[in-house]
């Protein structure tokens, strides 16, 4: 076996174990915290990786139609928490503002930076950083509008 193919697999696995390590570590901070075994913490992981990939090839991830899609969910979910219940909310132009703008104008204006800067090639950290964004979003709004549906738009109250 040459030096170099050596040096090659001692990277990947430093890679792979600091990878690992990390993946660990959250494990035991949120169960340490919550009491709770988050187990879809690989999820976020893969999912990084996977957006990161195309990134690096100069295309668009498919994360980013997961990210329209899901905040189209979670607004729709909302406003049919609005329907039901119309007399608890005040000032609904405002609540309606604020949802649009929470669900629907942040996942478009994520979208749109990541279109924009597909055409030129990025330093690595900020492609990482935006993988984690579009990542991190997405799974934010998966999460919320599961919660919606599960507990619906007052959670506990009602």
């Amino acid at each position: 076996m040459d030096l170099s193919i050596t040096a090659i697999l001692a990277q990947d696995g430093i890679a792979t174990g600091a990878i690992y390590a990390l993946l660990a570590l959250a494990l035991v901070l949120v169960f340490s915290v919550t009491r709770v075994i988050f187990i879809p913490q690989g999820e976020f992981v893969a999912y990084g990786a996977l957006t990161l990939a195309p990134l690096q090839a100069q295309k668009l991830p498919a994360t980013c139609w997961l990210l329209i899609a899901m905040g189209v969910g979670c607004f729709v979910a909302e406003i049919a928490g609005i329907l039901r219940h119309p007399s608890r909310y005040r000032q609904i132009g405002r609540t309606l503002a604020v949802l649009a703008g929470k669900y629907l104008l942040f996942p478009v204006a994520v979208y749109a930076l990541t279109q924009s800067v597909l055409m030129q090639p990025l330093p690595m950290i900020v492609q990482v950083a935006l993988a984690l964004l579009i990542v991190a979003v997405a799974v934010h709004f998966a999460m919320v509008g599961l919660g919606l549906v599960m507990f619906g738009a007052e959670g506990g109250r009602a």
